[in-house]
Order: structure tokens, then C-alpha cells, then sequence
């Protein structure tokens, strides 16, 4: 090799000892230390992942319908559970995706009441009602809610349409299992102000509708809990799309932070001793710190 052939490779040499001598001198990328994701809806009897997620930092999540049977059995990671929502007879979700036994049709209130204080007793810790026009009939709604809360447990609908959010918000219910998808008129968000909703905007297309509804139930002081409806979609682990429809709600970083970690724990009275992440960068700068942690310490 002579002339110019060899005036170019010492070139790139000397280029590549000058790039790792810079990186050798440039000060390590700093860890955070942060608390776990918490998924506040997922289905892990439609799609058991719990092991997946647990290795990409989803320490907890909220289980929004599953067999009876699932009810305070061990798992990869903490759960909190509402076994089969409740429908009416052949309705949603089991005459859907849910027919095996996730769901409960209920056509009269003597059987949403045994239901609902049975789901209690095997350990359930909030109650999911399907409603809208294939759910749990109307004047039973009121009904559920009475007995759950009687039993010291929360409510979920699956409320997708004004009509279904306004009649959860005036039966009673403390949380939105999904952002509703058809527009919510000004006197249904502010029904809800006070209470939570579940993002899940990506497993429903994240439409402008839904995205306006979200920020506008956040600005009423709705609290947002990060949830993907995990089932429906198959991301195991934190979701890059609903951080992104997030932001397109108007969370910041540390809101969105906050929905995905410090908040649910806080909501859910979630008992995870020491687990946490360590992170490249501080998530409520960049929320994305969180879609690839460098560690993930489990209690």
C-alpha cells in the first residue's frame, strides 16, 4: 500500500484513537434510581407475559378481567385483580374475546350482589363493569357500585361512549378502565372530576377524540393512570406509543412519569418493598428513560 492509500487508512486510525479517547474522557451517562412501572390494565390469563414484563421494569399491574379461578393465585409480578367483569347474561365480553370466563352475566341485582361479595371474598381488589349498549343493563349499575363499595372495593367500567361514562360517573364509579373513544360532553368530564381513568390510547387508535377527552378529563382534575390494555395489545413490557399519545395529551415527561410509576403505587396501595429501576437518565426529563431500564431490582 503506498501514496494516497496509505494516507488514508492512518487517517482513519488516528480518527478512530481520537473517538475512543473522547469517550474514555467523557463522564459516565448518570443511573437514576426510580420505582417500578406499574400497567394499570392488562389481562395476563389472555396473555401471560407476566415474566416478559417483569424483566422490562412492569413490577405491577392491575388485571381488569380474568377467570374466577385466577383469583389470589401466585404471579411473576404484583397484581391486583378484579377476576370477570361483570355483564349481562351473553353480553360483553363473553359473547367477544371473553368467553372463557371473563366474564359474569348478571340479569338481576340478587345475582350482582352474591357476584360481587363472592369476587370479595376470593380476593378480588376492585370490581370491572362492562357497560355500554352489550354490558351490565342500567339500573344495575347503581346497584354494583353499592355493593362493591360496600365491600371496600373500588369500580372500573368499560364505559366507551358518553352516554355509558355519564351513568358510571352518577352510579357511583371511581375509575374509567379506558380513555372513552366518542366525544364526552362538558358535564360528563366534570362528573368525573375527582376520580381516575386508565389511558389505554393506544390500544384503541389513539383518534383525536380520544386524545382531546383525555386532556380534557386531566385538566377537571381526573388523576391518569398509565394502562394498555395488555391482551388487546401485545407489548409486553412499557409502551412506546402510549408514552407518545400521552404526550400528545399534554402530559409532560413527569406526568407522564408519574401516571406510569409514583401515582399508580400511590392509587393502588401497592406494597413493593424495595424493587426498582436504574435508569440512564431522570424519566420526568425523558419519559422513554423508562422503555429500556439498565436494571430492574425486584423486591
Amino acid at each position: 500500500m503506498r501514496g494516497a492509500g496509505r494516507t488514508a487508512v492512518v487517517k482513519a486510525l488516528l480518527l478512530a484513537v481520537a473517538a475512543c479517547h473522547a469517550q474514555a474522557q467523557s463522564p459516565p451517562t448518570q443511573a437514576v434510581t426510580w420505582p417500578p412501572i406499574v400497567d394499570s390494565h392488562v389481562h395476563l390469563s389472555f396473555d401471560p407475559v407476566g415474566d416478559e414484563l417483569a424483566r422490562r421494569g412492569v413490577l405491577a399491574a392491575v388485571d381488569l378481567a380474568a377467570p374466577e379461578a385466577t383469583l389470589g393465585k401466585p404471579a411473576p409480578i404484583l397484581l391486583v385483580q378484579a377476576g370477570p367483569m361483570l355483564t349481562h347474561g351473553g353480553g360483553y365480553p363473553l359473547d367477544a374475546w371473553g368467553e372463557a370466563g371473563f366474564g359474569i352475566g348478571c340479569d338481576d341485582a340478587a345475582c350482582v350482589q352474591t357476584t360481587i361479595d363472592r369476587l370479595a371474598r376470593e380476593r378480588a381488589r376492585v370490581i370491572k363493569l362492562a357497560l355500554d349498549d352489550d354490558g351490565l343493563a342500567p339500573p344495575l349499575i347503581p346497584i354494583a357500585v353499592a355493593a362493591a363499595h360496600a365491600d371496600h372495593l373500588r369500580v372500573a367500567v368499560h364505559a366507551l361512549t358518553d352516554a355509558s361514562a355519564a351513568r358510571a360517573a352518577a352510579a357511583g364509579a371511581d375509575i374509567l378502565a379506558h380513555t372513552p373513544v366518542e366525544h364526552l360532553a362538558d358535564a360528563t368530564v366534570a362528573a368525573w372530576r375527582g376520580r381516575a381513568v386508565i389511558s389505554t390510547l393506544a390500544a384503541f387508535g389513539g383518534s383525536d377524540t380520544t386524545i382531546d377527552n383525555l386532556r380534557r378529563l386531566r385538566a377537571a382534575g381526573v388523576t391518569v393512570l398509565y394502562g394498555t390494555d395488555l391482551g388487546n395489545t401485545r407489548d409486553a413490557g412499557p409502551s412506546a406509543d402510549e408514552i407518545a399519545l400521552l404526550a400528545q395529551a399534554g402530559l409532560d415527561d413527569a406526568a407522564i412519569t408519574a401516571a406510569m410509576t409514583t401515582t399508580p403505587i400511590a392509587y393502588w396501595g401497592l406494597d413493593l418493598g424495595t424493587a426498582h429501576l436504574v435508569l440512564d437518565g431522570d424519566p420526568r426529563h425523558d419519559a422513554r428513560q423508562l422503555l429500556h431500564p439498565r436494571e430492574v431490582h425486584k423486591r
